[in-house]
């Protein structure tokens, strides 16, 4: 597996100098006390002004003092992308699950933005979109400023063609046309879960910090018993967690999702690492059955159309051809 060092640092302020660096870290950072901040100390992981640092230095204004963070063990992922395009401007990504695609929580090293650092020699990778680790699919990497800032319009001015494909649970609706959700994202009260939300279709009232969500469903086909539907998924907003939340409203919550399936206890005994074999059984996948399939708009300094698409991962195309319970 792959490894990366965590670092921060801090610039010294005038108001913050003449005091001694373990006094200065130990009152400014108290999520360790002193002792514990001697040890750190002891274990060289102190830098200032990239100079291995003493805990009775004095610090002078303008003083860079770096600390060394001690490496995580972190969760497993896939760290098998594939590269579709790759130019000057671009790259554009076919991402596995489950990857998350930036730092956050257990999760630095073992993410899309610290391998592409480290493979592709970007100092700054621009995730123009983003995936949650246990979706899979396409995604938009900007080498630069402009080229980032020129996508990120077109994501904002909706001229940029998302496709998912996504299995659900039960027999989704085949009606002659798209099923469309128009509603609002909001946080969901009645989780137990702080980061859930809710889908809230247009004939209720807009709740408080509400933002307008729109998607259109279409099926293309169910398993041989119906216990399972294969959807196309056009989003027309980027609302967070916006076709899981909205599909679950809709009662046909998407295969293998923990916290938008069929029971958001999953989510909370995967967060403990205590999920049995009928969880797993319930879940029927180990990550959630949604695929970013296919990507249509302009490259940003040539204009030209671009268009990327990649087929369903083999484990999700077998939910429909295998034994069904």
């Amino acid at each position: 597996m792959f490894m990366m060092h965590r670092k921060t640092s801090v610039r010294i302020q005038p108001h913050q100098a003449g005091r001694q660096l373990l006094d200065f870290v130990s009152q400014r950072f108290t999520y360790r006390n002193r002792e514990e901040w001697q040890t750190e100390l002891a274990a060289h992981r102190f830098l200032l002004n990239d100079t291995e640092a003493r805990g009775d230095a004095i610090l002078a204004p303008d003083d860079l003092l770096v600390y060394l963070m001690p490496a995580l063990v972190e969760p497993p992922v896939d760290p098998n992308y594939t590269v579709l395009h790759e130019d000057g401007d671009l790259l554009v990504i076919d991402k596995p699950a489950p990857l998350p695609c930036h730092p956050g929580g257990r999760f630095f090293a073992h993410t899309l933005w610290a391998l592409l650092k480290e493979k592709h020699n970007l100092a700054e990778p621009r995730l123009v979109n983003r995936l949650d680790r246990e979706t899979s699919g396409l995604i938009l990497v900007a080498k630069n400023k402009a080229a980032a800032r020129l996508c990120q319009e077109q994501f904002a001015q909706h001229r940029v063609e998302k496709v998912y494909l996504v299995v659900v649970e039960g027999d989704f609706p085949d009606t002659p046309g798209t099923v469309e959700a128009t509603g609002w994202m909001g946080v969901d009260p009645e989780s137990a879960i702080r980061k859930k939300m809710r889908f809230y279709p247009k004939q209720c009232a807009v709740p408080p910090g509400a933002v307008a969500s729109s998607t259109r469903f279409l099926r293309i086909s169910t398993a041989s018993n119906a216990s399972l539907s294969l959807l196309e998924v056009r989003p027309h907003t980027g609302r967070c967690h916006q076709i899981r939340a909205t599909l679950l409203h809709l009662g046909f919550p998407v295969v293998g999702d923990k916290l938008y399936g069929v029971d958001e206890q999953l989510f909370l005994r995967f967060q403990e690492d205590r999920l049995s074999e009928a969880d797993h059984a319930r879940l029927r996948l180990p990550r959630q059955a949604l695929h970013a399939s296919s990507l249509r708009l302009n490259h940003p300094t040539t204009g030209q159309m671009l268009e990327f698409s990649v087929p369903l991962p083999s484990a999700i195309a077998a939910l429909l051809t295998g034994p069904q319970v």
